[in-house]
């Protein structure tokens, strides 16, 4: 697995995130994918406050919803990821 293939499954990890846990999709949803290297997935957020109205959801963001993530991820791609946010 490389990045690349995460990447061009990840609207199928969100879209299953988003049925399963709806907080936790809006807390990961605007992730950008950096890297994927010994099993860790490193997400970047610096891309939300960009928008008009920043938003940074980093508070809400807890183990439960990495392990929601983590769990959609194993779901589509089948690998169990530790998830990195820069």
């Amino acid at each position: 697995m490389d990045l690349d293939q995460i990447k061009s499954n990840w609207n199928e990890v969100l879209d299953l995130l988003l049925e399963e846990n709806r907080v936790a999709w809006i807390a990961f949803f605007d992730a950008r994918l950096v890297s994927f290297e010994n099993n860790e997935l490193t997400l970047d957020f610096s891309d939300s406050q960009k928008f008009a109205n920043p938003h940074d959801f980093k508070k809400t963001r807890n183990s439960a919803h990495t392990q929601s993530l983590i769990g959609a991820i194993k779901s589509v791609l089948g690998i169990t990821p530790t998830i990195i946010e820069w």
